[in-house]
């Protein structure tokens, strides 16, 4: 049985592009313009997740948060345009599940989503764990958190997505139209420089930390995640 999400957003175009990648995902979605309607949506329909703008009119987010959770532990992840840490850990002290800023990436919004889910039991056939462990060097995709020698390393969405990419299959050979296809998809306008922009950014971060691996140009081809 599909899943269904609560959108609670004012801004109608966020809204609509967040429902869209939702059902495009098989997603049954809601939409709620402000916090009274997101509440009472929230008792009417029972959704298996909440994702929730902190301002909002009417009820701003906090207060849509607090009345969710007197009544039910359905998951929450709170959408904010701010981002100091003080904001973060007062929406997770409250109950939130997880939290994101804008402007995001909605692979990322949507691999938080199953992540949530996952965690809380909302999805019965639970995916395999989209994390990779290599010597100094862990990738953890659900997270969306690269682990370099001991330390988080910042790194944008789609850097995470190409590492993972290329890690999951270790010594492949892809080439970049490929890397194109399989890691930006429809999202993806521009040219095969990218590819290269986002492997030197990749770079910068993984030079020199383990022998046991890099990531690799094939000359002529493209680019491998080569492990010795």
């Amino acid at each position: 049985m599909a899943k269904s999400v609560l959108i609670v957003e004012d801004d109608q175009n966020i809204a609509d592009l967040l429902r869209l990648y939702l059902e495009k995902e098989g997603y049954v979605t809601a939409i709620a313009p402000d916090g009274g309607a997101g509440v009472e949506m929230f008792r009417k329909l029972q959704p298996d997740l909440v994702l929730l703008d902190v301002m909002l009119p009417v009820t701003d987010g906090w207060g849509v948060l607090r009345s969710i959770r007197q009544e039910s532990k359905t998951p929450v992840i709170m959408l904010t345009a701010k981002g100091e840490t003080t904001d973060k850990v007062s929406g997770l002290k409250m109950g939130a599940d997880d939290y994101i800023t804008k402007p995001f990436e909605m692979k990322e919004v949507l691999a938080r989503i199953e992540a949530v889910l996952r965690r809380s039991g909302g999805q019965e056939n639970e995916p395999a764990s989209k994390r990779l462990v290599f010597d100094k060097l862990i990738i953890d995709l659900d997270a969306f958190e690269l682990i370099v020698d001991g330390k988080k390393v910042d790194t944008p969405p789609k850097e995470m997505e190409l590492l993972y990419h290329l890690a999951s299959s270790p010594n492949r050979v892809y080439t970049r139209n490929q890397l194109l296809d399989e890691v930006w998809g429809f999202d993806y306008f521009g040219d095969s420089r990218t590819v290269d922009v986002h492997i030197k950014r990749l770079r910068e971060k993984l030079e020199g930390v383990s022998p046991q691996w890099s990531l690799k140009t094939v000359w002529g081809v493209g680019y491998k995640f080569e492990v010795l």
